[in-house]
């Protein structure tokens, strides 16, 4: 059945913020722009999709892929896997690039988060697998 999480989205209506955040700032490839449709980033054995939710609202023309409109309105969540070791080294780029940290802590089994937002004002959570005894 399920064997994971093939792709994540979160919305933003500034593609150029977005594509510098996630691929300037955090690292992670392009792997596909559609004007100011959607920005693709390749994020470990998975997609992050990053949609216009003015534009994805829009059904899609008669000759498009069967794709059914779609879009969220307010900030989302998503939360990227950084191995324990590189969590230092990630909080220092993004204090270096400006980027506010809201919250840098450990959970109850040990695991440690940072929480950023993005240009659009999604809640991205940087933590350790071992958060869901994932290590």
């Amino acid at each position: 059945m399920i064997e994971g999480i093939l792709e994540t989205a979160l919305y933003a209506e500034d593609l150029d913020a977005a594509e510098a955040f996630y691929g300037g700032i955090l690292g992670l490839q392009t792997i596909l722009r559609a004007g100011n449709r959607h920005v693709f980033f390749r994020c470990g054995p998975g997609v992050l999709l990053v949609f216009n939710p003015t534009e994805t609202i829009k059904p899609a023309p008669d000759d498009a892929l069967p794709v059914p409109p779609h879009g969220a309105i307010g900030p989302g969540h998503a939360c990227f896997r950084v191995p324990g070791g590189k969590i230092d080294f990630l909080k220092e780029k993004l204090n270096k690039a400006g980027i506010i940290i809201e919250s840098d802590f450990c959970w109850p089994n040990g695991a440690r988060s940072l929480y950023v937002r993005d240009p659009a004002g999604n809640s991205i959570e940087c933590a350790e697998p071992k958060l869901w005894g994932l290590e």
